[in-house]
């Protein structure tokens, strides 16, 4: 193997983890658009259309504090009592849970 094989790999690598941290992140607002409906008492048609709204809002501006602020003032307007912790925390274990489900369904 020469060096640039190796370095062919490595960008490969590197490609496919930043596609799957793309699609993570994605699915990651998604859920938690869905989660932040359910608190905010929207369902149905309405529930998936805001949580796109979260998915648009991460485009805004690098990282996740875009989102983060989205789902904030929505709370804050509807009057949902959670706290930024929990907010965070959501979007932590929703992480998870999105690239569990992205890993799911690679392997199928």
């Amino acid at each position: 193997m020469t060096f640039e094989d190796r370095q062919k790999g490595v960008e490969r690598k590197f490609a496919l983890d930043e596609e799957l941290r793309f699609k993570s992140n994605a699915r990651r607002n998604k859920l938690l658009g869905l989660w932040a409906a359910e608190k905010m008492g929207i369902t149905g048609e309405d529930a998936q259309a805001y949580a796109r709204e979260v998915v648009i809002a991460d485009l805004a501006e690098p990282g996740d504090e875009d989102v983060f602020r989205k789902i904030r003032a929505d709370f804050d307007a509807k009057g949902v009592d959670q706290s930024d912790h929990q907010i965070r925390r959501a979007m932590s274990d929703l992480l998870g849970e999105a690239v569990t489900q992205i890993e799911t369904e690679s392997k199928g």
